[in-house]
């Protein structure tokens, strides 16, 4: 296979940084790069410490990921240079992760990274390298457009990471590259196998980066202790049904943990109070929302304001929307929405931006 680099030059005359993490895809798109002739420089952001901190070596830009990718370049011939991240990745990452948490909201990290150390900071690594473009292992597809890159749904819908992505700046997109976008992830681990690549068989890592099995509570306690604060369980009239253990076990929209039994039917966290440390809880229709208002927008369409579509939620359906300022309306009650997700607009298999959730707007509650 011949990847599509989209360069402004021969591939003979170019240079690609391709951004490494140790797993298959990136390896992948560094073999495709070294394959199209050009010159290729892998590089590789040590993020966090997790065999020390953590007690866990097989997620991504931890020392095992760090060894594999330096295994792999060295197999294709390619240069390879490891920068350490770490203080960076924790003051825009980790900090805002367990910050975004204490406020009650429901953060997303992979999107603050993927805004700042790496489609910023890796990004400027590859300039100051004086590469043509750098190239990621995400699956979404950079599509030439009469008014400049756009920014597509992978062509693998069960692969698709546009979500993540909805901070790119137009600048940023143009000079990036995902040369998987077009690819499901069975023909990437053949291309993985053919190419003889150690990291065929690697499994994708399930977590969060630096949150192992799961366990957000564990790694806010760590980064903020007084997260563990315990408080009341309310319902929505402000009634004492329970207490917590802290406000770090508890999103919107969840329903296990409340341990609250005799009530006539399920209930749900609505909302969660971080001043008196309360988890407010309702049943299902108090989630109903039917707008939500954001910040940190970010554009990249023209004027297209017709027929859009967002996501609340990575692997949620593209919901109907009216896009009014700074403000998305959706046509249809919307559930398990939350100040601190984003919310990402398309239309049709087109991203065209989208910003961070601060505030919802609860629909009309209806009978039971």
């Amino acid at each position: 296979m011949i990847a599509d680099f989209q360069l402004d030059r021969p591939a003979s005359q170019a240079r690609i940084v391709v951004a490494m993490s140790g797993g298959v895809d990136s390896s992948v798109v560094a073999a495709l790069a070294a394959r199209s002739g050009a010159e290729v420089i892998g590089v590789t952001l040590q993020l966090y410490d997790h065999g020390a901190a953590i007690g866990r070596s097989r997620t991504c830009c931890a020392g095992q990921d760090i060894h594999d990718a330096r295994t792999v370049a060295d197999r294709l011939g390619i240069a390879h240079y490891v920068f350490d991240y770490e203080s960076r990745f924790r003051d825009s990452v980790i900090d805002r992760f367990a910050d975004e948490y204490m406020k009650g909201r429901t953060p997303i990290p992979c999107i603050s990274c993927n805004q700042g150390v790496k489609f910023t900071d890796l990004l400027g690594l590859a300039r100051d390298l004086g590469a043509d473009c750098l190239a990621t292992g995400h699956y979404v597809r950079r599509v030439p457009g009469a008014n400049g890159a756009e920014l597509h749904r992978a062509a693998d819908p069960a692969r698709d990471q546009s979500y993540f992505l909805f901070a790119t700046t137009a600048e940023q997109l143009d000079y990036l590259r995902f040369p998987l976008g077009g690819l499901p992830k069975p023909v990437v681990r053949e291309l993985a196998r053919d190419l003889g690549l150690g990291v065929a068989e690697k499994p994708d890592s399930q977590d969060i980066c630096f949150v192992p099995g799961g366990d957000y509570a564990a790694v806010v306690k760590k980064v903020r202790p007084e997260a563990a604060e315990a408080g009341e369980i309310v319902d929505l009239a402000g009634n004492v049904l329970g207490n917590h253990a802290g406000l770090i076990h508890f999103t919107v929209g969840q329903r296990r943990g409340l341990e609250i039994g005799g009530q006539p039917e399920p209930l749900y966290v609505v909302r969660i109070e971080p001043g008196p440390r309360r988890v407010v809880v309702g049943p299902k229709r108090a989630l109903a929302i039917r707008a939500a208002r954001l910040s940190g927008l970010n554009w990249l369409g023209e004027d297209q304001r017709e027929g859009l579509t967002a996501k609340v939620r990575s692997m949620a359906r593209p919901a109907p929307v009216r896009f009014d300022g700074d403000s998305i309306h959706f046509e249809a009650a919307e559930y398990g929405v939350s100040p601190g997700q984003a919310a990402v607009l398309y239309q049709g298999d087109r991203l065209l931006g989208g910003g961070w959730i601060d505030e919802t707007v609860a629909a009309e509650l209806e009978p039971a």
